[in-house]
């Protein structure tokens, strides 16, 4: 499967110009090839743009942005990943991620499960326990938010049920570049699965948000990563590689589980 990655600069509570901007990327992506597009973490309306602003932009996950998402997903024969704020049915609203293919289905929502700080807890409340592993082009996919992936037990989790290919929409700032750089290859290697994380780049407000978007292989290499400018990233994933590495490195059928996951 051929994967394109966006790292853009934030258009904070833009949400027609945010989605405009997706239906071009996803052209570019589709045009060079991929099957799927990953945005970063909130990508329809910013991420540092406070309560208020939250609970006006905040939406279901078949509200009237997600349906523009389907429409550029089946326009384009793409499947598609965004962050949004989602409005559940009993009015909590919870930073969430969507995975849209290419034929316009829903194929899995997920809400953030670990908040990073004030800043995510004075707008969100943290997701469930639902860490869901779906299939799409033939690969086992599983979602995680930013701070999420900075805790192992969670790509352990999502690997464990089967996942080879972890998307991780991010907004990681400055000074945590050592995610960037160091983290999000081990996490890969130590679960041999790819691993995407698409941050954003530039500023919101005070924020400096770090870049260095990233496409890690199941041996934890690079194989492509973004600067400090906004681009458009691509890469070719294949099976056998996750094969060879869970042959080489059998971490998941070695695990004694009794040892580690006693509380779950």
């Amino acid at each position: 499967m051929r994967i394109a990655l966006f790292q853009g600069i934030p258009k904070p509570l833009d949400v027609p110009g945010n989605l405009q901007r997706l239906r071009q990327q996803a052209q570019l992506a589709a045009e060079r090839g991929a099957q799927l597009l990953v945005c970063p973490e909130m990508f329809l309306t910013g991420y540092n743009i406070g309560l208020p602003q939250v609970e006006r932009l905040a939406e279901a996950d078949d509200g009237l942005a997600a349906m523009e998402v389907v429409e550029i997903a089946q326009t384009h024969r793409i499947a598609i990943v965004y962050g949004y704020p989602e409005r559940a049915d009993d009015g909590a609203i919870y930073n969430s991620v969507q995975l849209i293919d290419a034929h316009g289905r829903s194929l899995c929502n997920y809400r953030k499960t670990h908040l990073f700080g004030e800043l995510d807890r004075s707008m969100f409340s943290a997701g469930p326990d639902h860490f869901p592993v779906v299939e799409l082009e033939g690969w086992k996919v599983g979602l995680l938010i930013c701070y999420d992936i900075e805790f192992p037990e969670n790509a352990r989790r999502l690997a464990l049920e089967g996942a080879e290919l972890i998307l991780v929409p991010t907004a990681n700032m400055a000074p945590y570049d050592f995610i960037c750089q160091v983290t999000v290859r081990a996490r890969a290697q130590e679960n041999q699965c790819y691993l995407v994380y698409a941050n954003y780049c530039g500023a919101e407000d005070e924020i400096q948000y770090c870049g260095q978007s990233s496409i890690i292989g199941p041996d934890g290499s690079v194989l492509a990563m973004g600067g400090r400018d906004e681009c458009l990233l691509l890469a070719e994933l294949e099976h056998e590689q996750v094969v060879n590495g869970r042959m080489a490195f059998p971490y998941l059928t070695d695990l004694r589980p009794e040892l580690h996951l006693r509380n779950r």
